[in-house]
């Protein structure tokens, strides 16, 4: 009697929660939607993209402490409240070094070199600091800096880069599927509903797009639009539609059938109001289900865009460009600066496939 008196969505949600994977990885992937907007709030770089480096320390291994000399420059007058959104757009200069020794009027320093014999001996005027007094410049603008996950190719914190990089992975899940869905659902739906020459021409459609390789469509998509990070948002969403389309397609030309269709008809409810607001809710269930394994493809092809080089553009960091980058460490003793996106991007993947199938026992009727 309970189980009749609640709603078909609520004996779904009911049966999702009992999944534990599939929770799990849904809590995973709120964890990392968190992450991605504060981004810049977490991450130990916060200039814009996590962009500063130095050479000097470059390809450094995870825990990495090295003595950092901070001048004072043009940030101090940045303060934004957008900077936690978008990150700084310039940042106080800073000098790694090996030894450093406050004189009278100076600051000596040797910089920061694997060789240590051959580190070379600069200065730096005390008046640059605005201060004289050493113990003053010693606590504002030396401390020592931890790179947890080390540096990359540029001496860039690869912690921040990877904190950075969770946006553009998982931005474009959210807008390739939003598209795909806008897409797939008009087209499966008129195509079911009218059937006919529609029906031919829309499955036409499909068959042709479905024939194309998508990371050749997805190529020569972007390649029109233009190299950028919305184009690829806009190129990955137009070759994710045809599978939309054709569930919706199949659903509606069942659904159509049903004898509440035939008395919306009777009603003389317009083809649109009965397509909109009678078909399109009772076929939603496997659509979502495509859509969550829509979201694991797309954060696939963009990294495979980015490891083309044709994903999102330097400085903008992206985990599919920074395994491009790096790949090559793998065989010279440093695989941590290819493994490291690649296992973040295999725990999102894993995160919305375990999603799905919780979604797709959830929805299926079928199930106990």
């Amino acid at each position: 009697m309970d189980n009749n008196s609640k709603s078909l969505t609520g004996l779904a949600l009911q049966k999702f929660k009992k999944n534990f994977w599939g929770v799990f990885s849904f809590m995973f992937i709120v964890l990392l939607l968190f992450i991605a907007v504060f981004a810049y709030v977490l991450a130990p770089d916060k200039t814009r993209n996590a962009n500063w480096g130095d050479l000097s320390i470059h390809s450094k291994e995870p825990g990495f402490t090295v003595t950092m000399i901070t001048l004072p420059g043009a940030t101090a007058l940045e303060g934004s409240w957008t900077d936690w959104l978008t990150g700084k757009a310039t940042a106080d200069p800073k000098i790694p070094v090996l030894s450093y020794n406050i004189t009278q009027d100076s600051l000596v320093y040797k910089e920061y070199t694997d060789e240590p014999d051959l580190a070379v001996t600069k200065s730096i005027p005390l008046k640059t600091f605005g201060t004289s007094d050493a113990t003053l410049i010693a606590e504002k603008y030396i401390r020592n800096q931890e790179f947890l996950l080390g540096t990359d190719s540029q001496g860039r914190d690869l912690l921040s880069r990877l904190l950075v990089g969770s946006r553009v992975s998982i931005a474009i899940g959210f807008v390739a599927v939003f598209i795909s869905l806008l897409v797939g659902i008009f087209f499966g739906a008129i195509a079911g509903f009218y059937g006919g020459r529609v029906d031919a021409f829309v499955m036409w459609l499909v068959n042709i797009i479905w024939s194309i390789p998508t990371l050749l469509l997805v190529i020569a998509i972007t390649l029109a639009l233009g190299k950028g990070f919305w184009q690829v948002f806009v190129a990955v969403g137009l070759t994710m539609w045809v599978e939309v389309a054709r569930v919706v397609r199949g659903q509606v030309m069942s659904i159509k059938q049903m004898q509440f269709v035939t008395a919306a008809r009777a009603l003389g409810y317009r083809n649109s109001r009965i397509i909109f607001h009678h078909i399109l809710p009772n076929c939603m269930a496997p659509v979502i289900v495509i859509s969550a394994a829509n979201f694991a493809s797309a954060i696939l092809v963009e990294s495979g865009l980015s490891f083309l080089g044709l994903g999102a553009q330097p400085p903008v960091p992206s985990w599919g460009g920074m395994i491009k980058d790096h790949y090559n460490y793998i065989i010279l003793g440093k695989p941590y600066l290819a493994l490291a996106p690649g296992i973040a991007m295999l725990l999102l993947v894993l995160a919305f496939m375990m999603v799905g199938n919780a979604l797709r026992d959830a929805l299926d009727v079928k199930s106990e």
